[in-house]
């Protein structure tokens, strides 16, 4: 396994508190998702007005988005308190009823990996979200007995980063269903900016620029990358961000000018160099850069394919015109299409 990447999109363990203190507190001062916000403005101020729990809310995206920081913002803006969970941390149905069962009039419930969810715990949730009661079965066989409990009325809100696996059943019982996209540079570069100023630093704006650039789309790698240029100058002995500070670290960082890592352009490069550029297939890919075959798959492939460096084909990954480029190499006359004859292991 590759060592902790920076470009993860994933929380890293040490990065929940300043993670925290840069989450936007209100709908006013969270940037991008413009048609996102709109609605869940919408949403939120006709529940105010009917004085009533809003209706549950789903979350989908890729990671780093901004789907829990939505979360406590509803929270805020609702002024309820919030309970946090995570599909992983519910192994049990009555793991589920016991939270359900302490939540008070209003409520937010937010739960993270909504998928990940085990199938009785679904099935309880069901019955929750739509009459607002639980069925809690005590005991076995013959002398099992059901007690109804009555739940106050509560706003559920999922977060999901694949929105394809949860089951039809409950993604219906969702009164809206809000999906995230990635952010474009300029909004990245306002991310960064606010962070700045949170962060109490003074940085030039073609390092912010240079950051965006990098980030991938995603605010959470925008503020990862702001702190290692931070600490990079700051062991310079510079208490400004220059832009040439800001190359420097994540050149040292090996995060590229396209926001590629050391294990994508591995990928990149063992695609193209010692496979003539493919197509191959995906596990001996992961054989030849040395790592596991869903390391790559969910890790370093998602973002080559959604950014055109390689693409899929039924006979097994290929890089594109530009990932030839991107390694500066000049791509063959000729590269295999999606119509070409499946490999093995593709």
């Amino acid at each position: 396994m590759s060592e902790e990447r920076l470009v993860n999109p994933q929380f890293a363990s040490d990065e929940a508190a300043a993670e925290h203190a840069l989450r936007p507190k209100t709908l006013k001062d969270f940037i991008g998702q413009h048609r996102v916000r709109e609605q869940i403005d919408v949403l939120l101020s006709a529940a105010r007005k009917r004085g009533a729990a809003a209706d549950h809310i789903l979350l989908s995206g890729p990671p780093g988005l901004g789907k829990t920081t939505l979360a406590m913002i509803l929270a805020s803006e609702m002024g309820s308190p919030i309970r946090i969970s995570s599909g992983p941390a519910i192994t049990h149905a009555g793991d589920l009823a016991a939270i359900l069962s302490s939540l008070v009039e209003g409520e937010i419930f937010f739960l993270d990996e909504i998928h990940r969810l085990p199938r009785p715990a679904e099935e309880l949730l069901y019955l929750a979200m739509e009459d607002f009661r639980v069925d809690v079965v005590v005991g076995k066989g013959p002398g099992a007995t059901a007690i109804p409990l009555q739940l106050p009325h509560f706003t559920l809100v999922g977060a999901t980063t694949r929105s394809g696996l949860l089951p039809s059943p409950l993604r219906d019982r969702f009164g809206f269903t809000a999906h995230l996209d990635f952010y474009e540079e300029s909004e990245l570069e306002e991310v960064i900016s606010r962070s700045t100023s949170l962060l109490a630093l003074t940085i030039d704006k073609l390092a912010i620029a240079e950051i965006a650039s990098r980030s991938r789309g995603t605010p959470r790698i925008a503020n990862r990358l702001l702190r290692r240029v931070r600490d990079f100058a700051q062991v310079q002995g510079s208490d400004f961000l220059s832009h040439k500070h800001a190359i420097a670290a994540l050149e040292m960082y090996e995060v590229d000018a396209k926001g590629l890592d050391r294990l994508d352009r591995s990928v990149l490069i063992a695609l193209i160099e010692r496979f003539g550029g493919g197509p191959v297939g995906l596990s001996t890919l992961a054989i030849a850069v040395g790592e596991e075959t869903e390391t790559v798959e969910s890790v370093a492939e998602p973002f080559l394919v959604r950014n055109g460096f390689m693409a899929r084909t039924p006979r097994g990954r290929v890089a594109t015109a530009m990932g030839w480029e991107h390694v500066g190499r000049t791509p063959p006359s000729q590269i295999s299409t999606l119509f070409d004859t499946p490999a093995p292991d593709a």
